[in-house]
């Protein structure tokens, strides 16, 4: 413990000092010095480009690029680069992009950058095209006409996603650079940085207010909040939970929270033999204490999940069931399944091997080590000896099959639908479907989803289709975050949002 706050010290001392060895100050208010966790490579959003992985995570959090509708409060949708759209059919969108926006680099937008841009975004991308389903882009004048070769009901919010940012493809991308329609526009860009500065083309009749932006990945939670403390950052996102109640003052700190679809979940690899066992996945996904990881180590910022989804989404938690923490079921459901501790060391066996499990997960997001300890401790007293690799360099472990349990943050519905959580992590060759969970069920339930239009019917699917990631035990969820954003007294127009976009806005202003 003494070594890490010694480190965390060191790595504060560093932020705070320059090349030439002088303090760094967020007093000008012409500068906003953004700390987050939520930027850099094992977040595979380090750049600008929304074409590249979750890129466009960056993109549009920082205020570089903006998609063709955006979310409201209330998670719905509505108009932002384009003015309005129309249904011709099934198959068939019509978009009408707005008449006066530019690009930062003063090119206007019409419907023949967009087409250039969503032909490039589905010809690169590894889960654009699986969204979209796009057949053909036509574009004619401020409009543009998009064809899918099947029916996609959630097209509108897929382009939303921040893969859809707007870009200027003919420019390219130069040194991790995006040419967006932004009211901020990157000159710098590193793996744990971006600079910004005003884009003085930007469109909106509520311009930027702000001359520099400087975004820093600080992924250490006690060096974040020393550098907050110490008047570095103006303001910051992803601090410990345990830091928060440490910027209580009204008259220095405000806070900004919202509830948001971002889960803690852990999926199980159906290529490790022993967890073929519905059996071991249901003991150990009802050893997991929920309540106590998120009243204890998430300093009740958060709600213990049941399914993938928040309860304040109508396909949520309110709708759905899952084995209830019980550590006396758990054991006896090991038992059934043949496993007893048989020479006494604590863990159970079965012809004579322990039953030991990897977990993988990584420390960017810093409440998944605790996760990953909680889990441990849960697991141990049903006799599971789980072996915990906390790496930022989990893709290569990924890659390699190293691991029987993985972990992660994930938003869920950033779309505002549940579609794309289960295309991008549930159904079968999912990019990120981890746990190489395949259901037939899971599968025709998709199918079904995919050509079903209106809210009330899709939802209606998607709580079946939880249900039965629940009943097949493929993963468990731990707990459902709240984003929380820190900034000084003096700062405005900087807001938590329940899809976890626009935090750079033309609104933010110090005073």
């Amino acid at each position: 413990m003494k070594k890490k706050f010694l480190a965390a010290i060191l790595s504060a001392g560093l932020l705070l000092t320059g090349c030439g060895g002088e303090k760094t100050s967020s007093d000008d208010k012409s500068t906003f010095t953004y700390g987050t966790v939520a930027y850099g490579v094992a977040m595979e959003n380090a750049g600008t480009d929304p074409h590249n992985s979750y890129s466009g995570w960056s993109a549009i959090r920082y205020g570089i690029g903006e998609t063709l509708f955006k979310f409201n409060e209330s998670m719905q949708l509505e108009a932002w680069i384009a003015e309005s759209f129309e249904q011709v059919d099934d198959f068939t969108l019509k978009i009408k992009i707005k008449d006066n926006v530019t690009f930062s680099n003063g090119k206007k937008v019409d419907g023949a950058a967009v087409k250039k841009c969503l032909e490039h975004l589905i010809a690169v991308h590894d889960r654009a095209p699986k969204d979209l389903k796009i057949s053909s882009i036509t574009a004619d004048g401020q409009f543009v006409t998009i064809k899918s070769n099947e029916k996609v009901p959630a097209l509108l919010n897929y382009l939303s996603d921040p893969y859809g940012c707007i870009i200027d493809v003919d420019s390219g991308i130069k040194d991790n650079i995006a040419i967006g329609t932004g009211p901020y526009k990157a000159v710098k860009v590193t793996d744990t940085q971006i600079d910004l500065v005003k884009n003085e083309n930007y469109w909106d009749a509520v311009k930027p207010k702000i001359e520099k932006i400087i975004v820093k990945s600080i992924t250490d939670g006690d060096t974040l909040t020393m550098a907050m403390q110490n008047g570095e950052l103006d303001a910051v996102q992803g601090l410990p939970y345990s830091s928060l109640q440490l910027f209580n003052d009204a008259g220095k700190f405000k806070l900004s929270q919202a509830e948001t679809s971002r889960v803690y979940q852990a999926a199980f690899n159906f290529k490790t033999p022993v967890l073929q066992d519905i059996n071991v996945r249901r003991a150990v996904s009802m050893a997991i204490d929920k309540e106590n990881f998120t009243k204890v180590l998430l300093s009740g910022n958060g709600e213990p999940a049941i399914g993938p989804f928040p309860k304040n989404l109508t396909f949520g938690d309110t709708t759905v069931t899952a084995a209830p923490y019980d550590i006396d079921a758990a054991k006896n459901l090991l038992a059934e399944a043949g496993w007893a501790d048989t020479n006494g060391d604590g863990y159970v066996d079965k012809e004579g091997k322990n039953l030991e499990l990897n977990y993988l997960t990584y420390t960017s997001r810093q409440e998944l080590p605790l996760l990953a300890e909680s889990v441990q401790a849960s697991l141990k007293k049903i006799g599971v000896k789980l072996n915990v690799n906390a790496t930022d360099n989990y893709k290569t472990f990924l890659k390699n099959g190293e691991y029987d349990i993985f972990s992660k943050a994930i938003v869920t519905a950033p779309t505002g639908d549940a579609e794309y959580y289960f295309t991008s992590h549930i159904v079968n060759g999912a990019v990120d479907n981890a746990g190489f969970y395949d259901s037939a069920e899971i599968t025709a339930l998709e199918n079904e989803l995919h050509n079903t239009f209106g809210a009330d019917k899709r939802s209606d699917i998607a709580i079946k289709m939880s249900q039965k990631i629940l009943d097949d035990c493929a993963l468990f969820y731990a707990a459902h975050l709240k984003m929380s954003l820190v900034m000084k007294s003096n700062v405005d127009g900087f807001n938590a949002h329940p899809s976890d976009y626009y935090e750079i806005t033309p609104e933010l202003v110090k005073k």
